[in-house]
């Protein structure tokens, strides 16, 4: 990995494992959104430097999903992008999992994000059509299996993380400091990334890039409600829940009425899918997007909704991330020249 300034007042270039396998301009990855990762949100992605997935499961059939990804492939010029494959852990009857995969290689899709149960049964289908894998786990030891099943890149999220961190809740530095030494494949981590400071942290743990969702929710390119997007600019990093821990499907949410009702039903030992589906269902969810009426719904929200502190274009994010990443660097220059010349000094 190397990172290096091109040219006084110039961004920083980046040159890792991840931006190498994507080959985009930072190591950034617009992991899916349910509902949200649509055709204008990825393009958007994409044409500013970085790698975004269509969440497949935001269609309702198979010809849907082929125009999503065509409608893509024009927005981006022909640029890669990919699709986001969301797997339950366990196969459930009327899965979609193959017909995903068969429209992905149909469509010359080049890169897929796997997430939820092990990816092995499609590596090899994928492999053969020239399609690259990045699976997205809540642990290392997932990572480390993933690894050895033949997938070409993972990501990793630690505790802050919107959606699903796991059952063990390992922060992400933590996380990011073992997956760094125990995999040898790009690495990306996510969880509480918000700033290019993190992106300079996770790199200087050993990461290739990071994975980053919940800061991109205020993006004017996203499908939801103003009224949504405005409650996100006026959150705090205090305003999420975990829910489903009693499902052991841990769900990091927006703090809501729905949050607050799933929670009081846990407490009471009422947390059995039958009770809590009404509240959680994703059709709740994408209605609350449609509204804006955000006290309704298991809406998926990280701390680093602390970052989102204004709705723009996708472009003006990622720009700031990377004048932030500078500023980052040109801080860690300084304090380590400070330190060097304190110790020429015998200080």
């Amino acid at each position: 990995m190397t990172v290096r300034r091109a040219e006084e007042g110039k961004p920083v270039q980046f040159n890792t494992r991840l931006n190498a396998l994507f080959a985009t301009r930072l190591p950034i990855v617009a992991g899916g959104l349910q509902w949200l990762s649509k055709a204008e949100y990825v393009a958007a992605a994409v044409n500013a430097g970085v790698m975004g997935f269509i969440t497949a499961a935001s269609f309702p059939d198979d010809a849907t999903l082929r125009a999503e990804i065509r409608r893509c492939r024009e927005l981006t010029g022909g640029r890669d992008f990919g699709v986001n494959v969301s797997m339950l852990p366990k196969l459930p009857s009327g899965d979609r999992t193959d017909r995903i995969i068969d429209i992905v290689i149909d469509e010359g899709v080049p890169f897929v994000e796997t997430s939820g149960r092990s990816p092995e049964l499609y590596v090899r289908r994928l492999h053969a059509a020239g399609t690259r894998i990045i699976h997205k786990v809540p642990a290392v030891r997932f990572a480390r299996k993933a690894e050895a099943v033949g997938v070409d890149a993972v990501s990793v999220v630690g505790a802050e993380c919107g959606g699903h961190p796991g059952m063990d809740l390992i922060g992400t530095f933590v996380q990011a400091a073992i997956a760094a030494k125990s995999l040898s494949i790009p690495l990306a981590v996510g969880g509480g990334v918000g700033t290019g400071a993190h992106l300079v942290a996770a790199l200087a743990l050993g990461a290739d890039g990071v994975l980053i969702g919940t800061r991109f929710l205020v993006s004017a390119e996203i499908p939801a409600h103003p009224d949504y997007k405005r409650h996100l600019v006026e959150a705090t990093e205090t305003g999420t829940d975990l829910i489903l821990a009693s499902l052991r499907n841990t769900a990091r949410v927006l703090r809501n009425e729905t949050a607050r009702i799933v929670r009081d039903l846990e407490i009471r030992g009422a947390g059995d899918i039958e009770t809590l589906l009404p509240y959680v269902s994703g059709e709740v969810g994408r209605e609350a997007y449609r509204t804006g009426k955000v006290s309704q719904g298991a809406l998926s929200l990280g701390q680093s909704v602390v970052f989102a502190d204004r709705v723009e274009p996708l472009a003006d994010i990622v720009a700031r991330i990377e004048r932030e990443a500078t500023d980052a660097l040109d801080r860690l220059a300084t304090q380590c020249g400070r330190v060097a010349r304190e110790n020429d000094h015998g200080l």
